[in-house]
C-alpha cells in the first residue's frame, strides 16, 4: 500500500532550497511547514547526500539487498558512524528504516549471525522488569539521545524491549510502561503522589532532551552558515 505523504515533494524541495540559499532557517521552516526541526534537518542531509530524488515521496518502499542491510547495520554497530552517516553512505531513505534493520539484526531475524564479540554483547535477550525499572530505563534512553544499544548494555534488557517501552511512553505517557499481563496492575498499587513523581520525572527528562536538541540545531545552523 502506498505511504501517505504528510508534506508534498514540492514543499520539501522548496524549503530545503530556501535553507541552502540562506533564505530561511531550520526553525523558520519547521514552524511554517508544521514539522519538527529534526525532520527539516533530515531533508537537508538527504538532499546533500542523495539529491532531489531523495526528497520525493515514493509510492512503494525502496528495495535493499540483504548484503546492504548487513553492511549498514555493522557500520553502525562499529561505533564509527552515526545513524545519519550510515543512511547517507548507503542511500537509505530514512533513519527509521535503518533502525528496523538494527532491531531485526539484534533479534537475529533475517540476518546472518555475527561472530564479533562486541556485536554478540549487544544481542542481549529480553528479561522481566518492574515498572520502576522500565521508568528508569526509558529515562536513561531519552537522556542519552535514544541510544538503545548503550541502554541495552547498561540494563541488560533487549533492544526490542527498550524500543517498545519508548514507543509506548511516547504514545500513552508513563502509563504505557505498565506491564498489564500481571494480576495486579502496577500503577493501581501506587499512590497519586508516586504516580505524579514518575510523570514529572519523565517529563523533565523529555523537556531537557528537547531543549538540548533545539540548542544543537541552533549551533548547527551557525556552523553550516560560516
Amino acid at each position: 500500500m502506498p505511504r501517505k505523504a504528510k508534506v508534498s515533494d514540492e514543499v520539501k524541495i522548496k524549503e530545503v532550497l530556501n535553507y541552502i540559499n540562506n533564505r530561511k532557517s531550520i526553525i523558520e521552516i519547521s514552524k511554517e511547514v508544521g514539522v519538527c526541526p529534526e525532520q527539516v534537518r533530515r531533508w537537508i542531509i538527504t538532499y546533500k547526500s542523495i539529491g532531489i530524488e531523495g526528497l520525493k515521496n515514493k509510492p512503494t518502499n525502496k528495495y535493499y539487498s540483504t548484503q546492504t542491510k548487513i553492511l549498514a547495520v555493522k557500520d553502525f554497530l562499529s561505533g564509527k558512524y552515526s545513524l545519519l552517516d550510515v543512511c547517507s553512505k548507503y542511500k537509505i531513505s530514512s533513519i527509521s528504516v535503518l533502525q528496523r534493520w538494527i532491531i531485526k539484526y539484534n533479534n537475529n531475524h533475517n540476518m546472518t549471525k555475527s561472530q564479533n564479540n562486541k556485536e554478540k554483547k549487544l544481542m542481549i535477550k529480553g528479561r522481566k522488569t518492574t515498572f520502576d525499572e522500565r521508568v528508569e530505563i526509558v529515562g536513561f534512553c531519552m537522556t542519552n539521545n535514544f541510544d538503545y544499544h548503550l541502554t541495552s548494555d547498561k540494563y541488560k534488557v533487549s533492544y526490542q524491549q527498550i524500543y517498545n517501552w519508548v514507543r509506548k511512553y511516547k504514545k500513552h505517557g508513563y502509563k504505557g510502561l505498565e506491564d498489564k499481563r500481571g494480576k495486579a496492575k502496577e500503577i493501581e498499587l501506587m499512590t497519586e503522589k508516586e504516580q505524579l513523581e514518575v510523570q514529572m520525572k519523565l517529563l523533565k527528562i523529555e523537556n531537557d532532551r528537547l531543549k538540548m536538541e533545539i540548542d544543537f540545531l541552533k549551533k548547527l545552523e551557525e556552523i553550516e552558515r560560516r
